[in-house]
Formats: structure tokens, C-alpha cells, sequence
């Protein structure tokens, strides 16, 4: 029987701090205090080798609810389609036009913000609709 009651999200990405910011602003996010002993980031940056400066960052769930998502700088870019991605529930329980008016301004918000809208999935069947958007370092994920 399985006992982790916690996971985090890590994401590989070329700017740790700038895809953390975006995602801050996503969810409701904070970026977390540095560790003790340092006035800020920018002062525990300048205390690391060269080479791990601004080689991390993460946000919290500032009501200790949802995951931490941690950002890993990589030497390599993004080349193919994501295998996990996030779904920003920003639509649950609505249905049709109401459901699609809400995806919309939410993802007009996110545009703002430098996200970028891939494509509408309309309802069918079996699902309503979502909206397939990227990150601004291009990592899918569903506004639904």
C-alpha cells in the first residue's frame, strides 16, 4: 500500500525564474522565501557556483492545497510533445456556451501573460470542451 501523500511537478525549462513567475500568476502561486540566511534569491544566487545560478526555482500553493511545481534549468530544448501536462480547471462544473465563455476570458488572461492558445477541442460525446494552450517555453497544457 502506497504512503506519499505529496508529489511536486517538475518541469525541465531554459529559465527556471521566468517559467515560475508565469506559473505564479497561473495558478495563484508564490515563489517561497530563499533559505535562511539570505535576504532574497538574488543574494543566495550570488553565494552559488557560477554554473547553478538561477539553475532552479519553485512555487507554492500559497493555502498548502496543490502541488509544488519545481523548474529545472536543462542544457536542451524542448523538442517533442509533453507526455504529462497540467489541467487548469478553470471551468469545472459548467457545461456549453457557459463553460466556453469562461475558457475564453480565462484564456485570453493567460495570452496576456505570454501563454499561447494551440487549439480549441470542442465537446463531444463523452467530454466538454477545453482549450490547448502552451507555456511561454512552449509546454502543453489544457485550460478545461
Amino acid at each position: 500500500m502506497a504512503t506519499i501523500k505529496e508529489f511536486q511537478v517538475t518541469f525541465d525549462c531554459a529559465e527556471p525564474r521566468r517559467v515560475a513567475r508565469f506559473w505564479c500568476e497561473v495558478l495563484g502561486y508564490v515563489i517561497p522565501q530563499p533559505p535562511e540566511g539570505f535576504a532574497d534569491w538574488e543574494e543566495y544566487d550570488r553565494a552559488q557556483p557560477p554554473e547553478e545560478r538561477g539553475s532552479w526555482a519553485a512555487c507554492l500553493d500559497p493555502d498548502g492545497v496543490g502541488p509544488r511545481l519545481y523548474f529545472q534549468r536543462v542544457p536542451e530544448g524542448k523538442t517533442v510533445k509533453n507526455r504529462v501536462h497540467l489541467d487548469v480547471r478553470a471551468g469545472t462544473g459548467l457545461v456549453g456556451a457557459e463553460r466556453l465563455a469562461v475558457l475564453e476570458a480565462e484564456c485570453a488572461r493567460l495570452v496576456a501573460l505570454g501563454a499561447v492558445r494551440v487549439r480549441l477541442l470542442p465537446a463531444d460525446e463523452d467530454n466538454e470542451s477545453c482549450i490547448v494552450m502552451q507555456d511561454i517555453e512552449g509546454n502543453e497544457f489544457c485550460l478545461d
